[in-house]
């Protein structure tokens, strides 16, 4: 098999932590808690980080610097999902973001641990423990303000039906799709979307909050082939201020 295939797997997983890991700094000093303050942002470390490791990854198949790709490419070269690219919102779509990602990306990695490609493997089940702790930060508020008042469930909802449409998106196949199941690199976007309907369903049992009705929802798609919303570029050139200003400067 050529790379490409591979190399279009690790771009649009590298861009998807890029993206959300900033979308979820933008929470430092602002949380609801102290607590969550913090707790977003470590979580945008891990995921700045992970986006490190599949950038160099990249690097390793003859792409270009980590630092290079992420920050000076523009929103049509990106192949994040469009869901990890939308504003923050108040901390109730936030958090919807937070466990709805976060479980699909724990069951991503946990597929991948056992990949074909074994220096994505190793750096799948490196990432795996840190997983861990984000689906158990996400289902414990959940679980917490899913059934706690009545403005809390209405909340949570709400933006829980306006975020489906968009997380379904996540699974937008890849044109090699086929490529990269048969030579074992991943298990492809529908084993993982079978999967994660599994385990937010069961996390959902446990609260006053019921999931969309999936299966006559229209996936918004596109972001895998460098079709976003007008909140990408914005965003970007934000990004890559420092870097275009000293191009020498480490993250």
């Amino acid at each position: 098999m050529n790379e490409l295939p591979l190399k279009e797997l690790l771009y649009k997983m590298a861009d998807d932590q890029l993206i959300l890991g900033h979308r979820n700094s933008e929470w430092t000093g602002f949380g609801p808690l102290l607590e969550e303050d913090i707790a977003f942002s470590s979580m945008a470390q891990d995921k700045i980080g992970h986006s490190l490791a599949l950038f160099n990854l990249l690097h390793q198949l003859g792409e270009s610097e980590p630092d290079t790709v992420a920050f000076t490419r523009n929103d049509t070269q990106f192949h994040n999902s469009i869901f990890t690219e939308l504003p923050n919102q108040e901390y109730d779509f936030s958090l919807i973001r937070h466990f709805l990602y976060d479980t699909q990306e724990a069951i991503r990695f946990e597929l991948l641990s056992n990949s074909s490609y074994e220096p994505l493997a190793q750096v799948a089940r490196k990432f795996r423990g840190e997983l861990r702790y984000h689906t158990l930060h996400a289902n414990t508020w959940i679980k917490k303000l899913g059934s706690a008042t009545e403005e809390s469930i209405s909340r949570l909802q709400k933006s829980l039906d306006y975020a489906m449409p968009y997380a379904l998106g996540m699974f937008e196949e890849s044109p090699f799709e086929k490529e990269i199941i048969e030579a074992g690199i991943f298990a492809g976007e529908n084993e993982v979307k079978k999967r994660w309907l599994v385990r937010i369903e069961e996390t959902l049992s446990n609260t006053s909050l019921i999931l969309p009705d999936w299966k006559i929802i229209n996936p918004i798609i596109g972001g895998r082939i460098g079709k976003h919303s007008e909140h990408l570029q914005p965003l970007l050139e934000e990004m890559g201020e420092v870097f275009r200003i000293d191009p020498g400067a480490e993250w």
